[in-house]
């Protein structure tokens, strides 16, 4: 199914999470000076207006970046993640929402990498202009699972790979362990980064059971919610698993955890930090 389109999401409280998270991780990649290899299975466009008809049909991002963009009082993590959002916005208005993959690529070194995966037809023209600016990055339009056995490892054997499916299907939630695992085989110290949606908790239950279940040592999951889990239609929450985080990155979202909590959400908002496998 090719029919999801993140133009209607972009900005929401899903995306400051785990672009909030992601842009934590690059700056840890990035105190050593050797390069990285930076690799998303579901890129996207790379760029989205919030004054698009899709955008403007669901207005999610105002329950998102926009209760964060004029604020004075953010964690140094979340200010960091702001500043990207405003690198995309020159004229300081809050006009467009920057995916994954520019994030990413405005925030590469010299002897960094990127490749951005897409499949959607509509997506994949829009991600490669987007992206054009940028030598080390390069696009491909097909399977980003495929690339988990195909580019990895990389050969500064330093890397980051998101895996940020749009679970339409009930099957995407075991497809994504599934091709974790196969990219976990090739390179087993790069970090893996898995985003998710809240709809049904059951679906994230079996998820983290199946991770768990693989013996993979180092799986940190951090998970912001908007309200309670419900059986009702909707997302209530969304989550980051990630694979051989960085050090830093525990403490840095038990700070930024509390305070998007409290921004954005209503009294419901809640979130958790939990470890389902250490060393």
């Amino acid at each position: 199914m090719l029919s999801y389109r993140h133009s209607f999401h972009a900005g929401n409280h899903a995306d400051v999470l785990k672009h909030t998270v992601l842009v934590a991780i690059l700056r840890a990649l990035q105190q050593k000076e050797k390069g990285f290899f930076y690799l998303d299975t579901h890129a996207g466009a790379g760029r989205y207006s919030l004054q698009s008809k899709e955008s403007e049909k669901t207005a999610e991002y105002l329950d998102g970046i926009a209760k964060l963009w004029q604020a004075d009082d953010l964690p140094a993590v979340v200010a960091d993640y702001l500043k990207q959002v405003k690198a995309t916005n020159g004229d300081g208005q809050l006009r467009f929402y920057p995916g994954s993959p520019l994030i990413v690529c405005n925030l590469l070194r010299g002897q960094d990498s990127a490749l951005a995966c897409e499949l959607h037809p509509s997506d994949f023209p829009l991600l490669r202009r987007n992206l054009q600016p940028f030598q080390q990055a390069k696009c491909l339009r097909g399977d980003g699972y495929q690339q988990l056995k195909a580019a990895l490892p990389p050969p500064t054997r330093r890397g980051l790979i998101l895996m940020d499916p749009s679970y339409e299907l009930k099957s995407d939630y075991e497809q994504v362990v599934t091709a974790l695992c196969e990219g976990y085989k090739r390179f087993a110290t790069g970090v893996y980064a898995i985003w998710y949606p809240v709809v049904l908790r059951t679906h994230i239950k079996r998820m983290v059971r199946a991770l768990e279940q693989t013996g993979i040592k180092k799986i940190l999951q951090i998970e912001l919610a908007m309200r309670p889990d419900s059986t009702q239609r909707g997302m209530t929450a969304s989550g980051m698993i990630v694979i051989n985080p960085p050090w830093t990155l525990e403490a840095e979202m038990r700070e930024a955890l509390p305070y998007l909590a409290r921004t954005l959400g209503e009294d419901t908002a809640s979130w958790t930090l939990s470890w389902l496998a250490g060393e």
